[in-house]
């Protein structure tokens, strides 16, 4: 049985301050659950606050992105070695917003997904369609591509440490969800895309989010489907109350 992994991506949101006042909240919402892997993604001003409020709790915390480099000449960067020096263990490689508005290619998510390994995080890979290439039927096609590019050069081995979150572009923000079916049948074509790249076992336990306007009403009716691993939550994420619900579909 996968363990599902329950993310939190608050994108551009909370200060230092707000962070620690949703950890306050949210770990007695969450205490002693177990069924689940919990991860909060704050923005990088605030990941030492997260990092301490949730130790030695059931919660773990995670970056929004990465630099290719150790270190460098790279104003406004963050590195690997940064991330894990504060006690962070997941990252978030390639969502849609790195994509659309930093140019982030298929090809760099590859790059960082292999930096993340290097320094022992776990990336959160994301991958998923426009609406234009939905409506175009290249739903599909698009899934293929970028799975491929993603897992070029990853072995099984390190592919245990990697989870992919299908995001279908046009479900972000808009207030739109993927019926269940339609997620779980995306989810379906990276699996079997993943079987095809690095066998059928790795297939069988890598874990693949759903990440498209994830809510409570809706978290349940999703994260049943056989294929659907967990969600990556965004603006559900940043009230404590919301995201528990979530958390305990």
């Amino acid at each position: 049985m996968r363990k599902a992994l329950i993310a939190a991506n608050w994108k551009m949101y909370k200060t230092p301050a707000q962070a620690k006042e949703f950890v306050a909240t949210f770990l007695p919402l969450v205490t002693g659950h177990t069924r689940d892997e919990i991860v909060l993604c704050p923005s990088a001003t605030s990941l030492s606050a997260v990092v301490d409020a949730v130790a030695g709790s059931n919660v773990r915390v995670g970056g929004q992105n990465i630099h290719t480099a150790d270190e460098g000449a790279f104003t406004g960067e963050n590195s690997a070695v940064m991330l894990v020096a504060l006690g962070v263990s997941h990252i978030i490689i390639g969502h849609s917003e790195r994509r659309q508005y930093f140019g982030e290619t298929d090809e760099l998510v590859n790059q960082k997904t292999h930096q993340a390994l290097k320094h022992g995080l776990k990336p959160i890979v994301c991958v998923g369609e426009l609406l234009a290439e939905r409506e175009g039927g290249k739903t599909q096609e698009v899934l293929l591509r970028q799975t491929e590019i993603a897992f070029k050069g990853i072995t099984a081995e390190q592919a245990a440490n990697i989870v992919i979150a299908y995001e279908p572009v046009w479900a972000i923000g808009t207030g739109k969800t993927a019926t269940p079916e339609m997620a779980a049948e995306a989810h379906l074509v990276i699996r079997t895309e993943v079987a095809r790249l690095l066998g059928r076992e790795v297939a069988d336990n890598i874990r693949i989010l759903y990440g498209g306007s994830v809510k409570p009403d809706n978290a349940t009716a999703l994260l049943n489907q056989p294929e659907i691993d967990g969600a990556l939550v965004g603006g559900a994420s940043l009230d404590a109350v919301s995201f528990s619900k979530i958390v305990r579909y």
